[in-house]
C-alpha cells in the first residue's frame, strides 16, 4: 500500500465485545438473569447447553446463538455445571483498566453491548434499574475521557430469561413493546453520550442456524424463525424511529452475520442454490431493515416451509418508517453451496458444508477468505447505498504464552489481509466508515464457551474451566494494531 491512506481521516478504528462474553457480575448491581446466564461451557467436541427445569425435572438443550428454552421450561443454574459467562473476564469491575488499554492502542470506537437485564431485570418492569443505568453511564464517560466513540448494540444474544420463558423466544408480539420500552430508556438516558447504535446482533442467525447447524429445519422451526424475525424487524424499526425523535444526531444500524458463499461447482443448480442461500440467509434481513419492506422473493421463502406470518398493515408502515441509517455486519469466513455429494466437509460456528480447496482453514473450521470480505462489502454497498461498518472480524486461535509474551503473528497475518481487502473495497467506491475487530480483548466464545479460542490483542489469564488470575497481557498484535491505527491503515507490517 502507498503512504496515502484510502481510509478517511474520520475512519473509526477499534474493537468489539458483547456484555455476556466480557462483563461477568451476572448477579450484581440488580441484574436479572439473561438466557445466556443459564448457558454452560462447551468445546469443539461438546456443545454448549441451556439448563432448565421442566415439570420438576432438570434438563438441558443444545444452545445456539439467540435460541430460547423449550416451551414451558424455566431456566435454572445447576451447581454441578460451569457457566463461563457468570464471571467472563470481569469487565464489570475492570472496565477502567480495559478501556485504558484500548485508548493506548488508539481506538477511535469501541463496540459494546448492553445487558438488557441490567436495565430491566425481568424485562417487563415499568421502571428501569438505576444501578444498571449508572454502570453503563460510567463506562460511556470513561470512553469519552479518551475520545473513544461508543458503538452500542442494544440486543446481543441476551434476552431476559423471564421474557423468553413468558413469550417463547419472541413468539409473541408483546416482545415488540418490551424492546421498544427498553430502547427508548437507553436513547433518553445516554443522549449526548452515545451516537451510534445497533438494534439486534446478527439478526439473521435465526435462519443461519437452521441451515448451518442442522437444528431441526422442519416447517415448525421455520415458522418460528420467520415470525421471530418479523417481530424483531418491527421492534428494530420502532427503535430507529424513536432514536431519531429523541436525538436527531443518533445513527442506527442493523447488524448482519455476513457469510460470503460461492457455488461449489459450475453446475447451474449450484449457482441458483447459492443465490437462494444468499436470499434466505443474508439478504432477507438486510432488505427488510435497509429498504423498509419485504423483498419479492420473501413469499417464495415462506411458501417453501408453509410459513404463515402474523403481519399487520401497521407493521408494514412501521418497517417503511424505521429503515436503518447504516449497514453493519460481522465477517469471518466464506462457505461453499452445492447440491452435489460432499466428501471433504468442514464444520463450525456458522461454517458448514463443502471445503473450499483454494482456502486455508482454522482449527475451528473457519475459512480464511479476505477476498470474500471485499466481495461482500462491494455487493452490499451497491445494493443498499448506505454507509457500512465492519463491526466484527478476527481470528480465533490458541495463544501460547512464552516467557511472558504472546507472539501471535497468525492473528496479525489474518487481520492484515482483511484490512487490505477493505482498502480495495474503499478504492472501488464503498463508503466504509469503521472497523471493529472482534474480541479486541480475549473473551468467552459465544459458540463454544471456551477461553482458549482467543481473538484479542490483550491476553486474559483464564482457562476453559474458569481458572486463572484474570491478569491482562499485551500480545504482539496489540502493538501492531496500534501502528495500524496511527497510520490510518497504511502501516501493516
Amino acid at each position: 500500500m502507498s503512504n496515502k491512506s484510502v481510509f478517511s481521516k474520520e475512519f473509526l478504528w477499534g474493537g468489539a465485545t458483547a456484555a455476556n462474553q466480557v462483563e461477568g457480575g451476572y448477579d450484581e448491581g440488580g441484574k436479572g438473569l439473561s438466557v445466556t446466564d443459564v448457558q454452560t461451557a462447551g468445546s469443539l467436541e461438546v456443545p454448549r447447553y441451556l439448563t432448565y427445569t421442566l415439570n420438576g425435572e432438570k434438563g438441558k438443550i443444545v444452545s445456539l446463538p439467540g435460541q430460547g428454552l423449550p416451551k414451558g421450561a424455566k431456566g435454572a443454574v445447576f451447581d454441578e455445571e460451569y457457566y463461563p459467562n457468570h464471571i467472563a473476564i470481569d469487565f464489570y469491575h475492570r472496565y477502567k483498566e480495559d478501556i485504558k488499554l484500548f485508548a493506548e492502542m488508539g481506538f477511535k470506537v469501541y463496540r459494546l453491548s448492553i445487558a438488557w437485564t441490567r436495565i430491566f431485570p425481568n424485562g417487563d418492569e415499568k421502571k428501569p434499574n438505576q444501578e444498571g443505568l449508572d454502570f453503563y453511564r460510567r463506562v460511556f464517560e470513561e470512553l469519552k475521557k479518551y475520545n473513544i466513540e461508543p458503538l452500542v448494540t442494544i440486543s446481543h444474544y441476551e434476552d431476559p430469561l423471564a421474557l423468553s420463558e413468558k413469550y417463547g423466544d419472541w413468539s409473541d408480539r408483546k416482545m415488540i413493546d418490551e424492546f421498544e420500552k427498553y430502547a427508548k430508556v437507553l436513547f433518553k438516558e445516554y443522549k449526548g453520550l452515545v451516537k451510534y447504535w445497533l438494534t439486534f446482533n446478527e439478526i439473521n442467525s435465526a435462519l443461519l442456524m437452521l441451515d448451518m447447524f442442522g437444528n431441526g429445519g422442519n416447517d415448525e422451526d421455520y415458522q418460528h424463525a420467520y415470525q421471530k424475525l418479523h417481530y424483531q424487524f418491527v421492534a428494530s424499526a420502532r427503535a430507529v424511529k424513536a432514536a431519531h425523535e429523541i436525538d436527531p444526531n443518533n445513527v442506527v444500524g442493523n447488524m448482519i452475520c455476513g457469510v460470503a458463499t460461492y457455488p461449489g461447482t459450475t453446475d447451474p443448480t449450484d449457482v441458483i442454490a447459492n443465490r437462494y442461500n444468499w436470499e434466505q440467509n443474508i439478504l432477507y434481513c438486510g432488505d427488510v431493515q435497509a429498504k423498509g419492506k419485504y423483498p419479492t422473493y420473501a413469499q417464495r421463502l415462506w411458501d417453501e416451509h408453509n410459513v404463515k406470518l402474523d403481519i399487520t398493515d401497521k407493521d408494514l408502515e412501521e418497517l417503511k418508517a424505521g429503515k436503518v441509517d447504516m449497514y453493519t455486519f460481522s465477517y469471518y469466513m466464506s462457505n461453499l453451496v452445492t447440491t452435489h455429494e460432499v466428501k471433504d466437509k468442514v464444520g463450525g460456528n456458522f461454517a458448514a458444508g463443502a471445503k473450499n480447496p483454494y482456502l486455508e482453514y482454522s482449527e475451528w473450521g473457519w475459512a480464511t477468505d479476505p477476498t470474500g470480505l471485499q466481495y461482500y462489502l462491494e455487493l452490499m454497498y451497491d445494493r443498499y447505498e448506505l454507509p457500512i461498518m465492519v463491526v466484527e472480524n478476527g481470528l480465533g486461535a490458541v495463544d501460547k504464552l512464552e516467557d511472558g509474551k504472546i507472539h501471535d503473528s497468525y492473528r496479525i497475518d489474518y487481520l492484515r489481509q482483511h484490512i487490505q481487502a477493505m482498502a480495495k473495497a474503499v478504492e472501488n467506491g464503498v463508503d466504509l466508515r469503521g472497523y471493529t475487530t472482534w474480541g479486541c480483548i480475549d473473551c468467552i466464545s459465544a459458540g463454544t464457551g471456551q477461553m482458549s479460542k482467543r481473538y484479542g490483542f490483550i491476553y486474559v489469564d483464564r482457562d476453559d474451566k474458569g481458572n486463572g488470575s484474570l491478569e491482562r497481557l499485551k500480545k504482539d498484535s496489540f502493538y501492531w494494531y496500534k501502528k495500524v491505527i496511527e497510520s490510518n491503515g497504511t502501516d501493516l507490517d
